[in-house]
């Protein structure tokens, strides 16, 4: 079976968020179950195109309203990811320094419709195209209904939510830049008087999958306007939880950590990577280190990390780090509470992926006190490393994480507030505290099975299922 995936991020080529290591890891591990399965994703001025020689296997133009661009197709000459990767290059819109910005409505216009031309003139089509998200949720609206790709409509298209918050809204009036199609169908486009990718999607997909089942079932009462539409269409949706890449999450063979270790002995390679952690940011190795990573956003809790942050270093003995960027209020709250806990508190403000491997490797506790998480892959990253994730339980953080209490692995609380995150905290550092519970839990959770072999069959059952 022939797969065409197409997505804005792919690990390690340009990542924002989980997006890109879903991308990065489902077409690698199809591949290995005996599919084809390959890439489409734009071709941007970042450091893995600086790094890396292209050789160009396309040329053609497209047509964006007024406007006509030069476009090609590239692959990667150096470089293997497990699968076949083409990016598209249109210098006046896609190579750019940044993934995402202002103009993205035209952008990611511009990047489906050049796939979609380039699938036009392939010899062997695809057997199923899966697109990822609202920066490719024009695809199954253009397959139904442009005229140019009538000869495509028989494809099945996949579309998978990744988080519903985002759906890459527009005006009406950039409607004249989608190819030409049967203007009585432009209902299909709206939602709440404008265009909306995500729900054009939604509507016109053969299937749409989230990325945890919980999220699927969430969807149906809190999906930023989407509500009514994902309960309508139930019948064609499903929640397949994700995977993590274990070959590049494995604590024996991570060259980004500072000692590699095995389950066997994880309890040295754990405190030496939790030296290193301390070491560099003025931390007390002695003390139990919680460590948050990812996005400075509402969706992630972050704007109640200040005073939850504040009021569990006094309440206990701790340490906290903290690694992400997002909302610069948020960031600068954070910032002002190093000068009030010396050597118990610290952040690195940015995204660095070394350090989040060595901050899996280190700490002994990840927080996850989030609002919305579709799936979440750092508690599974966290569980791979032997430290224990404290989550809401919400979406894929209900599906993966069992709490103690529970005869679990992890620590769960209802809501996200300061008085929960504290709570969840208070209640890891007495389990801290017991040395033999604490250090056979670390040796469980690393045996948490969470690879992509599963879920990347699911997939593939899926896409059989509409190919009969």
């Amino acid at each position: 079976m022939k797969i065409i995936h197409i997505s804005a991020e792919c690990y390690p080529v340009a990542k924002v968020g989980g997006l890109a290591d879903v991308v990065g890891a489902l077409p690698k591990y199809q591949n290995m179950l005996g599919e084809e399965s390959s890439v489409i994703m734009p071709y941007y001025n970042i450091a893995f195109t600086q790094q890396h020689e292209f050789e160009s296997i396309y040329e053609n133009t497209i047509v964006l309203g007024e406007n006509t661009f030069n476009f090609r197709i590239l692959k990667p000459v150096d470089f293997s990811l497990g699968f076949d990767l083409f990016l598209i290059d249109i210098p006046e819109l896609l190579f750019k320094d940044y993934v995402y910005s202002f103009d993205d409505s035209n952008r990611f216009l511009a990047f489906q419709i050049a796939a979609l031309d380039w699938i036009l003139t392939l010899k062997i089509k695809p057997d199923t195209i899966h697109c990822h998200d609202h920066h490719t949720g024009l695809i199954p609206f253009m397959l139904q209904e442009s005229f140019k790709y009538e000869s495509l409509n028989n494809i099945p298209v996949v579309t998978t939510i990744h988080n519903a918050q985002y759906q890459g809204w527009f005006s009406h009036d950039k409607v004249n830049l989608i190819p030409e199609f049967n203007f009585k169908n432009v209902g299909l486009l709206d939602w709440d008087n404008s265009i909306n990718p995500l729900a054009a999607a939604i509507k016109c997909a053969w299937k749409v999958t989230t990325v945890s089942p919980s999220y699927m079932e969430e969807l149906k009462s809190a999906a930023n306007g989407l509500e009514a539409l994902l309960s309508n269409e139930y019948k064609k949706c499903v929640g397949i939880l994700n995977g993590i890449d274990t070959n590049v999450w494995n604590t024996e063979t991570d060259t980004f950590i500072t000692k590699q270790y095995s389950i066997s002995n994880n309890v040295a390679g754990k405190k030496a990577n939790k030296k290193w952690l301390c070491d560099t940011f003025n931390l007390n190795i002695n003390k139990p280190l919680f460590a948050f990573i990812g996005r400075l956003v509402h969706e992630k809790g972050s704007d109640l990390f200040p005073q939850a942050f504040d009021l569990a270093l006094k309440d206990n003995d701790i340490s906290i780090l903290l690694l992400g960027s997002g909302n610069k209020e948020t960031e600068a709250e954070l910032e002002a509470l190093k000068t009030k806990h010396i050597g118990n508190y610290n952040t690195h403000i940015g995204y660095d992926e070394k350090l989040s491997h060595n901050v899996y490797a280190g700490a002994d506790f990840l927080l996850m006190p989030s609002r919305v998480e579709p799936c979440g892959l750092n508690q599974m990253y966290s569980l791979r490393y032997g430290t224990i994730p404290i989550v809401r339980s919400i979406g894929g953080l209900k599906d993966t994480i069992i709490d103690i209490e529970n005869n679990g692995f992890g620590f769960t609380h209802k809501n996200t507030t300061v008085e929960d995150i504290c709570k969840a905290i208070k209640r890891a550092v007495t389990f801290y505290k017991d040395e033999v519970s604490f250090k056979k839990t670390k040796t469980q959770i690393m045996n948490i099975d969470h690879s992509w072999d599963n879920s990347a069959k699911k997939y593939i059952e899926l896409y059989k299922s509409l190919n009969n």
